[in-house]
This record gives C-alpha cells, sequence and structure tokens, in this order.
C-alpha cells in the first residue's frame, strides 16, 4: 500500500508544480510581451540583469515603480508655464508707453490715489501718485487683462523662491514684481541686445556675478542662480545710489545712464524727475513696475482669480546631482515625464543635454514625484545610459545609414513625441535635422527623418515624375538638373548615393554628363 502511496506521489508532484509556475514566453530573455501591465522576465543565469528588469517597457512606456505622490498637473496650468510670446507682448508695451489719459470707470482716480497712498506705507519704493501712473495702471487693466491673469498664475510657481532669497539679501520683496517687468516670468527669455533670462542678465554681467555661459549651460536661465545674481546686483545698486528706484532704473539701463541722467536734470534724484532723461525704455519701464505691483497687490479687487490650484511651486521640486551625460529624451523615456516638463523645470540646459563634467556640479530638477522614480531607479538609469551608448559607437546596419531619408508630413494630431517613437529616433534629432528651434510643428509642414526602424512608406499612383529605375544604370544630365532633383526622380537614391557613385566632390553638373543611378 505504502509503495501504491509513493508511486502516486511521485507521478502528480511535478503537474502541482508546473501549474504554480510562470508560464515562460516563448520571446527571446529581454524581450517585451507588449499589451501587459506587468512583464514576465526569465530568472536564468542568462536572463538580463536586475537592474534592467526596471527598465524594460511596457506598451511603449519603461516600467519604473515609485510610492504615489502628487496628483498629475493641470494641463491648462502647463501650458500657460510653457508659454513663451508674453515677453515680447510686454516689452513692446514698455517701450511704446504714451501716457495719454485711458478711460477706465472701474477704477476712480480717487479710489486709486487712496490705494497707491495705502500701497505707499508698506513699501520702500516711491507709489506716490501721478497721471502717468495712473495712465499705465488703466492701460493694463483695461487692454491687458489677459496677459496679468497669466502673470498671476505663473507667479505661484516663481515668487516663492523669489521672496526666499530677496528677504535672505534684505531687499525689499516687492523686487519679485521686476522679473514680470523683465522677463514675463520666462527663464528663457532673451532681449534683442541678448538680455537672458527671468532677470535679464547680459553676458558680461552674469559672469561678474558667477554665472556661467557655455555651450551646454546659461546659468542667467537659472531661476535660482540667476535670482542669488540678481539679488547681489541689486544690493549693489542701492548701496550705491541709496534709492530703490533709482536702483530700479540702474538695473534696466545701466548706473552710467542714471548718473548722466542726474547731470541732465541738473541734480536731482527724485525717478520722476529724471525720467525725462533716462532712455525711453527706461522711461517706462518704473512705472510698469509700480503697475504690476499695484495690481498684484489689488487683483481681487480687480477680479483676477489669485489661487490657481493645480499648480507646482517651486518648492515643490527637488534636484539630484547627475553622475552621467544625460540627455531630455532619456529622462522623457525612462521616467515617463514630457519632454516639455524636463525643459521647464531645467532652462538652463542650452541643447536639452544634462552634461557629465568631472568637479563639476550639474542638477537635475523635477517635481518631488518624478524626482522619486529618478532616485529609485538611478542604478539602473545610468547602466541603461551606457548600453545605449556602447550601441550607438558600434557601426549600424545597412537599414540604419544615413542616407535612408524619408519625408514626414505633419498631419493633424501629431506632436514630435509621436514622430520620433514611429522612426524610433529622438525628439532631439528631429529637432537639428530641421532646424527646429522649439516644439511647435504646423500641420502640412514636411520633416525630414533618418529612420532607425523600418517604415512603410505609402507609394504614390501616377506621379509624373517618378521613373522606374528596373534595368536603368545611367542618367543624362539635362539643363537646369541638380543632385537633388536627380535623386527624386529615382526612388530608393540619395544625393549622397550620386555622389559616391559618381566621385563627384561638388553639386555642379553639365548638360550631356552620364550619372551612374547604382554602383556598378
Amino acid at each position: 500500500m505504502m509503495k501504491r502511496i509513493l508511486i502516486l506521489i511521485t507521478f502528480i508532484v511535478p503537474f502541482l508544480t508546473a501549474a504554480q509556475l510562470p508560464a515562460k514566453p516563448e520571446q527571446s530573455n529581454d524581450s517585451i510581451i507588449k499589451n501587459q501591465q506587468e512583464i514576465t522576465i526569465e530568472t536564468s543565469k542568462d536572463s538580463i540583469s536586475n537592474d534592467l528588469k526596471k527598465l524594460l517597457k511596457a506598451e511603449g512606456r519603461y516600467n519604473l515603480k515609485d510610492n504615489e505622490m502628487a496628483a498629475k498637473y493641470d494641463s491648462l496650468w502647463l501650458q500657460e508655464l510653457y508659454e513663451s510670446e508674453l515677453f515680447d507682448t510686454l516689452y513692446n508695451d514698455i517701450t511704446s508707453l504714451d501716457y495719454e489719459e485711458v478711460e477706465y470707470q472701474e477704477l476712480p482716480t480717487d479710489t486709486l490715489k487712496k490705494r497707491l497712498e495705502k500701497l505707499n506705507q508698506k513699501t520702500p519704493f516711491n507709489v506716490a501718485y501721478n497721471p502717468s501712473l495712473e495712465s499705465v495702471i488703466k492701460m493694463f487693466l483695461k487692454n491687458r487683462r489677459g496677459f496679468v491673469q497669466r502673470m498671476i498664475n505663473k507667479s505661484s510657481f516663481y515668487f516663492p523662491m523669489f521672496e526666499e532669497e530677496l528677504d535672505r539679501n534684505d531687499i525689499p520683496l516687492e523686487m519679485k514684481y521686476l522679473a514680470v517687468i523683465e522677463s514675463a516670468l520666462n527663464p528663457k527669455a532673451r532681449s534683442r541686445v541678448g538680455a537672458t533670462g527671468l532677470w535679464q542678465f547680459m553676458f558680461q554681467t552674469g559672469r561678474m556675478y558667477g554665472l556661467e555661459v557655455n555651450s551646454y549651460v546659461d546659468e542667467r536661465r537659472d531661476p535660482i542662480q540667476s535670482t542669488q545674481a540678481a539679488s547681489k546686483y541689486l544690493s549693489k545698486l542701492y548701496d550705491i545710489f541709496g534709492d530703490w528706484d533709482l536702483a530700479l532704473a540702474a538695473y534696466n539701463s545701466g548706473p552710467g545712464n542714471v548718473s548722466k541722467a542726474i547731470r541732465r536734470s541738473g541734480g536731482y534724484e527724485n525717478y520722476w524727475n529724471l525720467r525725462p532723461f533716462l532712455p525711453r525704455e527706461t522711461a517706462g519701464y518704473v512705472p510698469a513696475f509700480l503697475t504690476m505691483m499695484y495690481i498684484f497687490e489689488y487683483a481681487e479687487e480687480h477680479g483676477f482669480k489669485t489661487d490657481p490650484r493645480g499648480e507646482v511651486a517651486y518648492f515643490e521640486t527637488d534636484t539630484i546631482q547627475v553622475k552621467k551625460m544625460i540627455t531630455f529624451d532619456q529622462i522623457s523615456e525612462l521616467i515617463n515625464i514630457d519632454v516639455e516638463e524636463v525643459q521647464f523645470f531645467n532652462p538652463s540646459y542650452k541643447i536639452d543635454v544634462i552634461p557629465y563634467i568631472e568637479d563639476e556640479v550639474h542638477i537635475l530638477r523635477l517635481p518631488n514625484k518624478d524626482i522619486g522614480r529618478f532616485v529609485a531607479n538611478e542604478a539602473a538609469i545610468y547602466k541603461h545610459i551606457d548600453e545605449e551608448l556602447a550601441k550607438k559607437e558600434k557601426p549600424l546596419p545597412q537599414l540604419f545609414k544615413m542616407d535612408s531619408q524619408v519625408t514626414h508630413r505633419v498631419r493633424s494630431g501629431d506632436v514630435l513625441g509621436k514622430i520620433a517613437e514611429r522612426y524610433g529616433v529622438r525628439v532631439s534629432d528631429i529637432k537639428r535635422w530641421n532646424g527646429l528651434r522649439g516644439n511647435t510643428i504646423r500641420i502640412g509642414q514636411r520633416l525630414k527623418i533618418y529612420p532607425k526602424k523600418p517604415v512603410a512608406v505609402k507609394k504614390s499612383s501616377g506621379s509624373s515624375s517618378t521613373v522606374n529605375t528596373k534595368g536603368l544604370k545611367e542618367y543624362v544630365v539635362r539643363s537646369g538638373d541638380t543632385l537633388w532633383g536627380i535623386a527624386n526622380k529615382f526612388p530608393g537614391i540619395s544625393v549622397k548615393n550620386l555622389q559616391e557613385w559618381n566621385d563627384i566632390s561638388g553639386r555642379s553638373l553639365k548638360p550631356g554628363m552620364k550619372i551612374k543611378l547604382c554602383k556598378c
């Protein structure tokens, strides 16, 4: 009897054990099972490393895990943060102020005088009423309400950080409104003369106050470092002039222009008396600053929303020092965050690359919930980057040759990230190949792509410019022909092919010349 039981157990146990094991995937060890939330990976000696298991893609995204933290951003809020044309609007307004009377019944002059008087008691700036200031305030309230609301929205991201730094340097907290006037709170703002960043530093002035500018980095665009530099500069200007209004004017036009204005005015030191002797841009600068101060302080009284929700304040972000060179595209892919968000939180990196240089500190800033995923998977991320780099250094197979160019016509719903994924390339590649400075593309636009994975290309029917190349080995050049034009007549042939096959160094052709259409 005992012998029969042992035989039965021996027969059944393997089946029970096999039933408890996960099914072995038919794909190779490093393959990805699409359309599954969880990825099954072999655990044999030949399987992929534990670090890289975390980086395998599921449904096109890398499978990184971290504790749940904050809710998703409000898309409208992000759109506000990414907006960049506001700087040009503000610059044009300030330089074209005419100070003519503006009809705005919602703000009686008597009410404005009382509010300015009250505001003057709370700040070291000279906020005295005058008709010119009233004109500017009413112009913004009447004609620029959309702009003002967008500045209020963006301020909730930057102002907490500004206030902390200004307080540390004993500078009036109202100086935060200077960044609104300087850059419309756009860290990438660049003036017609090259002043850059939230605080609009010129190249040499930025260098004087410790802001590095090189091929990879422009610290004038870094919110924290530029704010620290601006605080030091403003403190120095106040030490020179002993008046915050004049320090403001000097910040915009330079100390030399303020000194000249004092001489030309006969010795006046009040900004409003000096204004006629200052450059036109600076003449509208302080009134615009005081206007922003007034509107922000009395925003609710004028119907503006002062508590936009869904934003991430600067103090709700965190940083990590990078240990290897990493691109914004890689960060986007590996931790599931839009490239545009990485760009917004890291505006000082000029070409969407965070460099690694020994003995120098370069940081990545992201919202807390996203930086957590990066830190939790840091070793795996760097290992993945190393493997990516190793692959790029090897000779590419024929399919990936750079002369296999295709043209992508932008359709409704297309974005650079989607196009890049389709062709197996990076967003930064598409931008470089097509000379794109931003991420905006328009319907109908043609993009040059060098795909890194097979792409089905639709063949046009009935096109007179398409020639049957079967058996055709030569082409006789006609008047007006160019290599580009000839290459377009023969699908699958590029300008580079024609140059190599015919040993042509330049692009000049002569009628009657015979051009080889194959490597034969």
